[in-house]
């Protein structure tokens, strides 16, 4: 009897090893990919923007022949679940898409905190996951060897701005110490590594931070920030509170006719708070992931420019002018799956998940190179400012920055 059962374990481990096929979700000739996306609930706008940005890329890779392992060509498809924007209901998603579905190549949800549930499922299950929401830093301090980023980590998101302001103020005869900051942050796992990314960057110069605030739970009211905001007269105010609150900031901005000479927040262009309040958001900077005018290119969408020329004819109504960097840097993140089953040449896990290790590709969004703990070390994040005519204009250098910020109300 125990000959008998090492004989089936053996053979088991044998059907494991040669025939992958049979357990990863490859069937006929399409690939699927899974993911938990939020399409309802507090964070459904972005999840939106992710969710298009895979299927532009998916769409194209197929149009282009598809992905070619061991000779064949493969369609990709990707099968989605809502998560309801809700971190508990993301991990039971990711498990169901794993053992259910027998799906074992991820893609990731909307958001660090999601991306945060999610990332011990898939490596608890040894499945590949490439994320292009979660930017978090604090991913990728656990140890994991499944979870890979194609964004710039969000300690990255707003230093820039307290750059921009140290600059400002020496090219006007002043210490850089002499800014004074005000911050209001989500209490989220995105929100709170931006805020210790503009601490060390404020703490450099010596700046002192005069607010400190956390946004309340359900971002609707920032009345209370502003009002100090108004009373201290801060040289810099700088917010993270991802769609929602990006758009209460700019609506109590114009509501409370706040002035302040440089504003910062992320999320402007999820909020679309250009169009929605373009007097308060003249002069505002945002952080962004990608710009449409980088040099970067690829042979499947061209240059970053070409990328955002197709995206916004596939999707003219929803983004009839700027396009979100959530959907570019989603596309990104399928274009690594290509590549790596290519490069693998196998659908076997482990080999999949060693190839996605090892990218180092350009892209339309920018370069892509994986650290030993699975972010992006090969891109810089960027600052664009909103103009008087709700056009943004990236900032490379302290002088493309108008300043101070004029808002007329």
């Amino acid at each position: 009897m125990r000959i008998f059962k090492l004989s089936i374990a053996l053979l088991s481990g044998l059907f494991l090893t040669f025939s992958p096929i049979a357990f990863a979700k490859v069937t006929g000739n399409t690939i699927t990919l899974g993911s938990a996306i939020s399409l309802t609930g507090k964070y459904s706008t972005n999840g939106l923007h992710t969710q298009r940005g895979y299927d532009f890329a998916v769409d194209r890779i197929n149009s282009m022949g598809g992905v070619t392992v061991g000779g064949k060509k493969y369609k990709l498809a990707v099968k989605y679940y809502d998560d309801e924007s809700t971190p508990a209901r993301a991990a039971q998603l990711v498990e169901r898409l794993i053992l259910q579905d027998k799906i074992e190549f991820m893609l990731g949800p909307y958001g660090s905190g999601l991306t945060k549930a999610v990332a011990p499922v898939s490596e608890k299950f040894g499945v590949p996951m490439v994320e292009a929401e979660g930017a978090s830093r604090s991913l990728f301090t656990q140890g994991y060897k499944y979870l890979f980023a194609v964004l710039s980590t969000s300690e990255q998101y707003l230093a820039p701005a307290i750059e921009l302001a140290a600059a400002k103020a020496k090219a006007a005869g002043k210490s850089p110490s002499s800014v004074k900051v005000a911050m209001a942050f989500e209490n989220d796992p995105f929100s709170l590594d931006v805020r210790a990314g503009v601490v060390d960057a404020a703490s450099k110069y010596g700046m002192k931070i005069v607010i400190d605030d956390k946004l309340p739970a359900d971002l609707a009211d920032m009345s209370t920030t502003l009002t100090k905001t108004k009373a201290i007269k801060p040289d810099v105010l700088i917010v993270s509170g991802h769609s929602k609150g990006a758009a209460t900031a700019a609506r109590q901005i114009t509501e409370m006719k706040i002035q302040v000479p440089m504003v910062a927040m992320t999320h402007c262009e999820a909020a679309k708070v250009q169009e929605k309040f373009p007097n308060a958001a003249n002069g505002f900077l945002c952080p962004t992931q990608w710009v449409e005018t980088s040099p970067n290119k690829d042979k499947y969408f061209g240059s970053a420019a070409d990328w955002n020329s197709a995206f916004k004819a596939a999707y003219s109504k929803h983004y009839p002018t700027t396009v979100p960097y959530q959907s570019a840097q989603a596309s990104a993140a399928v274009l690594v799956w290509k590549e790596s089953f290519e490069a693998a040449n196998s659908f076997d896990k482990v080999k999949v998940r060693d190839a996605i290790a090892a990218t180092e590709m350009e892209t339309f969004y920018g370069n892509i190179k994986f650290s030993e703990n699975g972010n992006n070390i090969a891109k810089p994040m960027f600052m664009r400012q909103i103009n008087a005519s709700a056009k943004y204009k990236a900032v490379i250098t302290p002088d493309d920055l108008t300043h101070p910020r004029k808002a007329s109300y």
